[in-house]
C-alpha cells in the first residue's frame, strides 16, 4: 500500500488515541493534582503516537526520530510544542523527502504543535557549534523510535564536541540577557513561570550546564556531589515543582501556551489550588496569596541559582585561592568576598551587616563566594528583637544607607537573601505584595527598590543625560542618604488599609528615633512620607497659573530643601510605578511647580502682574528674532485677557502670536501643529470663532485618529473667538511627524469648517488590565474657591472615546469648558476640568449632569 494512504488510514485512530489517552491523562492530574505524572503521561502517549505514525510513514532504517528540549527531557506540558529532530543517516533524498513530508503533515493534522528539524549527523555538529539553542536542545536528545545505532553515534559525536566550559559561558551570558528583558526581577505583577527570573528556565540552566560538565543530571546529584546541601536539594526540587504545577494549571486553565501568569487568569488559577479570598481589615484576593506564594519561591531559586552556578564555575574554571584579609572576619577571594571561618557569622553576629558595608566601601569586590551566599542566608534567622535593637547593628545599617557608592545593589542582595525584611518586619510584610492600582508594574517590594535606585541614578555622572535637572538638584544636596530613608518608607505601609502615607510615617518616625536621627533630620524624612504624593497630585490636577495654588504648595514645603527633596523623591517615585506611567508632560508640570515655588520661597510673593509681563517680554523678545514688527502683536493680545498669558507659557504665546497675528478675524478656522517644545508629541492650536460643541468637535477627531490628548487649554477672546490648544500623542509620531502636521492642520481645519453633525464615541474596549480590575467610575463636581467656576474631576478605567463621551455630555448641558488636565496612570484616568454655565446654578441639574456624567464613563 502507498505510504499516504497508509498515513490517511491510521490518521483518525491516532487522532482518536492521541484525544482519549490525552484527555485521561488531564482527568488524572485533576483529581490527584501530580504535575510531574502529568508531564510525563503526555510524554508517554506522544511517544506513542508518534512511533505509530513513524511506522505509517515508512521511513528507512538508517533514520530516527528523537525528542529535543523538553520533550526530550521527557516532560510534555499540556499544550507544549513536540520539538523533534528527525536524523538522518545520509543526505535527504526525494524519496525520503516526500515520507518525511507525509509524517510532518500528519502529525500537525493530529493537533500536535510540532517544531521539527532534519538533518544528518554531520549537520547537527555543524549547527550545534554555531547556535546555542541548537547545543542546549541536543543536550537533552532522547531516542523516540528508529535507529538507536545513529542515535548512539549522534551522542558520541555531541559529548566528544561539548566545551563545558564554552557552554556555561554562553548559557549564563544568555540568562543575563533574559533577565535583562525581565528588568532583572521576579517580582513583576505579572511574571512569567518559565523565563522571569527565579522561574523554572533558570532551574534548567542549572541543570544544562551541569549536565554538560558531567557533574551530575539531577538535584540529588548535586548534592551528592557537594555542590549543594542535602536539604537545598529538597527545596529546589519543591519549587520545580510548584513552577511546573502552576505552569500546567496555566495551560489547562487558558487551553493555548501560556505561560504568563496575567492578571486575567490568577484569581481562576489560585482556586484550583483552593485559595479563597479573606475577609477583615486585611482583606486579600485569593491570587495576592497565590502570587505571595510565588515570589517567594522565586525568591529562593534567585538565592540558590546564585549559589549552584558560582559552584559549578569554581569546578569548571578552577583558580588558586590565595585569601586576602579584609578584616578579621572576611577574606577577599580571587575579586569575592568569602567569610573566613564557617560560622563567621554566627559567632560574630554583626558580620550579617558588616559584610554589605564592607561591600559597598570596597567596589572592587564583585560579590560573594557561595560558602558565604550560602551563610549568610542561613544566618538570616539570627536576625531578632534583641539582633535589631543593639546600637552597634543600627549604627551599621545607616552606614549602608550612607554608603557613596554599592547601595542599590546592597538592599537588593539584602532583600534577595532575606535579611532586609528581618531587619525592617514591616519592610518584609509588603514583600510579594501586589498593587492593584493598574498602573505599578511591580509588587510593592521591588517599586520601593525601583525608587531607591532611581535616587541612586540621579547621583551617578554617567546618568546625568536621563534627568539633567535631577542630577543638578541631587549634587547640591546634603545627605542624600535622607532621600533614601523616605524611599525605603514612603510605600511601606501598603495594604494594611487605610492611608498608607500616614501609616508610613509612623514606620518611619519609629525608625528615625531608634537609629538615632537629628530631629532635623526626621523632620525632613517624615515631610516626604507623608507627602509623596503631593508634589504630583499638585502638578497633575490644579492649576499653577493660579497665584494661591503656588502660595499654598510653597506654605506645604516651607523652604528650597524640603522642595528639592519632595521633587526628587516624586520623580523617581513615578519612574519607579512603571516604564509606561512617565512621559515628558508630566516631566514638564513637575518641574514648572518646582521652579514657580521655588521663586516664592526666595521672597517673590505669588504676583499676577509680574508673571504677566514677564511672559510677554519673553514672547516679545521672542517674535523679534522672526523679524515681525513691533506692533505684529498689538491687535491679538487686545483680545486676550491675563488668564491666557498665565496659563501659556511663553514659547506658546510667541508660536500662537507669530501663527495669528494677521488672522485674528479669520472667517475661515486656523489649525496649527508644530511638535511640543517638551519634546515627546505634538501641540496643535484651534483658532476660530466660538461655537458651543467646538471641544467634543476637536475631541472627535483626535479619537477618530487615536491620538491620545495629554492636555488642554481652552480660552476665548473678547471677540468671541476660541483659542485652543491641546497636546496630543500617539505612537508613531517620532516616525512621520512632518506628514502628520500637515494631515492634522489640513483635516481638523476642514472639519471645522464643514460642522457636519456629531457622531456617536466610539466605545472603546477596555484593555486587559481594565478588564480584571474594573475602577467604579466616580465623578465629583464643586465650586472652585473664589466661586467663579466649577471644578469637575471624574476618574474611570482608560478607553477609546472616553474624553469624547465626556465632551458630548457637556456640550448637551452647554458647559463652557476654561481647562482641561488629563492624567492617565497606566490603565486609569484622572481628569480634571475648570467649568461654568448656566445649567451648573441650579442643583438639580447639576445631580442629573453627574448621573449622564457616570453613564459615558461605563463601557
Amino acid at each position: 500500500m502507498p505510504v499516504a494512504a497508509l498515513l490517511d488510514q491510521a490518521r483518525p485512530r491516532l487522532k482518536q488515541k492521541l484525544k482519549a489517552e490525552r484527555q485521561h491523562v488531564i482527568a488524572e492530574f485533576r483529581h490527584d493534582g501530580k504535575p510531574e505524572k502529568l508531564l510525563r503521561g503526555l510524554r508517554r502517549v506522544v511517544d506513542a503516537v508518534l512511533a505509530e505514525a513513524w511506522q505509517a510513514a515508512g521511513l528507512p532504517a538508517d533514520t530516527a526520530l528523537v525528542g529535543v528540549g523538553g520533550y526530550g527531557r521527557g516532560e510534555l506540558f499540556p499544550y507544549s510544542d513536540v520539538d523533534v529532530l528527525i536524523l538522518l543517516g545520509a543526505p535527504l533524498d526525494a524519496l525520503t523527502q516526500a515520507r518525511v513530508e507525509g509524517l510532518v503533515q500528519l502529525l500537525w493534522d493530529l493537533g500536535l504543535e510540532i517544531g521539527h528539524s532534519i538533518r544528518t549527523v554531520d549537520e547537527c555538529m555543524v549547527e550545534s557549534e554555531a547556535d546555542i539553542t541548537v547545543q542546549t536542545s541536543l543536550l537533552e536528545a532522547r531516542l523516540v523510535t528508529g535507529s538507536q545505532a545513529l542515535f548512539a553515534q549522534l551522542q558520541r559525536r555531541y559529548r566528544e564536541a561539548m566545551d563545558p566550559q564554552a557552554f556555561f559561558q554562553a548559557k549564563t551570558a544568555e540568562m543575563r540577557l533574559r533577565h535583562a528583558k525581565y528588568e532583572y526581577t521576579a517580582f513583576a505583577l505579572e511574571p512569567n513561570c518559565k523565563e522571569s527570573p527565579g522561574a523554572l528556565r533558570d532551574l534548567q540552566v542549572i541543570l544544562w550546564v551541569a549536565k554538560a560538565a558531567g557533574l551530575a543530571n539531577s538535584w540529588g546529584q548535586l548534592a551528592t556531589r557537594g555542590l549543594i546541601t542535602r536539604e537545598e536539594a529538597r527545596q529546589l526540587m519543591e519549587k520545580e515543582r510548584a513552577f511546573k504545577d502552576i505552569r500546567v494549571r496555566l495551560h489547562l486553565q487558558t487551553g493555548r501556551r501560556e505561560d504568563r501568569l496575567l492578571f486575567d487568569v490568577q484569581t481562576a488559577i489560585a482556586e484550583t489550588f483552593g485559595l479563597t479570598n479573606s475577609d477583615g481589615a486585611d482583606a486579600r484576593r485569593a491570587s495576592e496569596f497565590l502570587m505571595q506564594r510565588y515570589y517567594w519561591a522565586a525568591k529562593t531559586v534567585t538565592q540558590l541559582n546564585t549559589i549552584l552556578l558560582q559552584n559549578i564555575e569554581a569546578r569548571l574554571f578552577p583558580q588558586p585561592t590565595v585569601p586576602m584579609p579584609v578584616n578579621p572576619r572576611f577574606n577577599e577571594v580571587n575579586g569575592f568576598i568569602d567569610i573566613v571561618r564557617d560560622d563567621t557569622f554566627q559567632a560574630n553576629p554583626s558580620a550579617v551587616l558588616e559584610i554589605f558595608v564592607v561591600m559597598t566601601e570596597r567596589p572592587d569586590i564583585k560579590g560573594m563566594t557561595a560558602r558565604t551566599t550560602r551563610a549568610l542566608w542561613h544566618a538570616r534567622k539570627q536576625i531578632d528583637e534583641a539582633f535589631r535593637a543593639d546600637p552597634a547593628h543600627r549604627r551599621l545599617f545607616l552606614r549602608i544607607l550612607q554608603a557613596p557608592q554599592g547601595l542599590v545593589h546592597a538592599l537588593r542582595r539584602m532583600n534577595d537573601l532575606g535579611i532586609l525584611g528581618r531587619y525592617l518586619p514591616t519592610f518584609r510584610n509588603i514583600i510579594g505584595q501586589m498593587q492593584h492600582d493598574l498602573f505599578h508594574a511591580y509588587t510593592v517590594d521591588q517599586h520601593i527598590m525601583m525608587v531607591v535606585r532611581n535616587l541612586r541614578r540621579f547621583t551617578m555622572p554617567e546618568h546625568a543625560h536621563e534627568y539633567p535637572f535631577c542630577s543638578q538638584l541631587i549634587a547640591n544636596f546634603r545627605d542624600r542618604w535622607l532621600l533614601y530613608v523616605a524611599a525605603l518608607f514612603h510605600d511601606i505601609a501598603k495594604g494594611r488599609g487605610g492611608d498608607h502615607s500616614t501609616l508610613g510615617r509612623v514606620d518611619a518616625a519609629r525608625f528615625c528615633l531608634e537609629h538615632g536621627l537629628s530631629e532635623q533630620d526626621t523632620e525632613l524624612v517624615l515631610f516626604l512620607v507623608e507627602h509623596h504624593l503631593t508634589m504630583s497630585q499638585v502638578a497633575q490636577k490644579q492649576d499653577l497659573s493660579d497665584p494661591d495654588v503656588i502660595a499654598a504648595f510653597a506654605a506645604l514645603v516651607k523652604d528650597e530643601r524640603h522642595l528639592s527633596a519632595l521633587y526628587l523623591l516624586t520623580v523617581a517615585d513615578i519612574r519607579g510605578t512603571s516604564p509606561k506611567v512617565w512621559n515628558a508632560w508630566k516631566a514638564k508640570l513637575l518641574e514648572d511647580l518646582y521652579k514657580i515655588t521655588l521663586r516664592v520661597l526666595g521672597g517673590e510673593p505669588p504676583s499676577a502682574d509680574r508673571e504677566l509681563r514677564a511672559r510677554q517680554q519673553e514672547a516679545l523678545a521672542t517674535l523679534r528674532l522672526f523679524g515681525l514688527s513691533a506692533t505684529a502683536h498689538e491687535q491679538l493680545w487686545d483680545q486676550l485677557d491675563v488668564a491666557y498669558f498665565l496659563r501659556h507659557d511663553a514659547s506658546d504665546i510667541a508660536w500662537q502670536t507669530r501663527a495669528l497675528h494677521d488672522k485674528v478675524d479669520s472667517a475661515r478656522p486656523v489649525v496649527k501643529c508644530r511638535l511640543a517644545p517638551i519634546g515627546e508629541g505634538l501641540q496643535v492650536t484651534v483658532y476660530c470663532k466660538d461655537q458651543p460643541d467646538l471641544f467634543a468637535r476637536i475631541c472627535s477627531y483626535f479619537d477618530r485618529k487615536n491620538f491620545s490628548i495629554l492636555d488642554a487649554k481652552i480660552h476665548t477672546t473678547r471677540t468671541r473667538y476660541a483659542l485652543d490648544t491641546f497636546l496630543v500623542t500617539e505612537q508613531t509620531f517620532a516616525g512621520s511627524y512632518r506628514d502628520i502636521i500637515n494631515l492634522i492642520e489640513h483635516e481638523l481645519t476642514e472639519l471645522l469648517t464643514r460642522q457636519s453633525p456629531l457622531g456617536a464615541p466610539v466605545r472603546g474596549r477596555l484593555s486587559r488590565l481594565s478588564r480584571t480590575f474594573p475602577i467604579q467610575p466616580t465623578v465629583e463636581l464643586r465650586p472652585d474657591e473664589r466661586g467663579q467656576y466649577y471644578v469637575l474631576s471624574i476618574a474611570a478605567n482608560d478607553r477609546t472615546g472616553l474624553l469624547y463621551s465626556v465632551a458630548l455630555v457637556l456640550t448637551r448641558y452647554r458647559i463652557n469648558l476654561h481647562t482641561a488636565k488629563i492624567m492617565t496612570l497606566g490603565e486609569r484616568v484622572e481628569d480634571v476640568f475648570l467649568i461654568d454655565g448656566a445649567a451648573l446654578s441650579n442643583p438639580r441639574t447639576q445631580v442629573q449632569l453627574e448621573t449622564d456624567l457616570l453613564e459615558a464613563l461605563k463601557i
